[in-house]
């Protein structure tokens, strides 16, 4: 069972997409990760994009711990439907599904407008490769806000992400098979 962890919306129950297409984060990562991201303020009054969204959990986590804004992208058909199901159900104000790639999101005028992003959750599905991840963060990189935050769960297995030049050191926090990797950026894109 998929649950929202805490916040407006805590407790609440959420749909996962049929079949083996998305690989959901556990309620114990959710809860770690949005602790330390309400404790760095990183989330309360956000504009929050959530990259490969799968049920919209982590997206839906920040819109009920007080997001301002919170877009979920997702290409699976029948992940973004549940991704609308989840949202509708939980009636929170200001989440929006996409259903399209993450490249032609970010490279489209929907990822562009207002004052950009101030937290990016990024959990690709694991097939998605180092070479292909680190073009989704080039990409992304342009559209952060001033200070923004930068959140990629990947494998334990997996090596670092490969980030922009100019972004800081990540932190890793390792929980059993999934490695979070968090980037606090001090200006616009790094």
């Amino acid at each position: 069972m998929t649950r929202i962890v805490a916040g407006a919306a805590g407790g609440r129950r959420l749909r996962v997409p049929p079949g083996e297409t998305t690989r959901p984060t556990s309620d114990r990562v959710r809860e770690a990760l949005f602790s330390a991201l309400d404790a760095a303020g990183a989330v309360d009054g956000a504009r929050v994009l959530d990259l490969y969204a799968g049920s919209g959990a982590l997206g839906l986590e920040a819109a009920s711990r007080g997001a301002r804004e919170v877009v979920l992208v997702e290409v699976a058909l029948a992940a973004a439907q549940t991704a609308r199901a989840n949202a509708a159900a939980l009636g929170l104000p200001g989440v929006r599904v996409e259903h399209e790639r993450a490249e032609r999101f970010l490279a489209g005028p929907r990822a562009a407008d207002g004052a950009g992003w101030d937290l990016v959750l990024v959990d690709p599905p694991y097939a998605v490769d180092e070479e292909a991840l680190a073009g989704v963060l080039a990409v992304l990189a342009p559209l952060l806000a001033d200070g923004a935050t930068v959140v990629v769960e990947r494998s334990s297995r997996s090596p670092e992400p490969r980030w922009p030049a100019a972004w800081p050191a990540a932190r890793r926090r390792r929980y059993g098979e999934t490695s979070v990797w968090t980037v606090h950026l001090d200006g616009p894109g790094g």
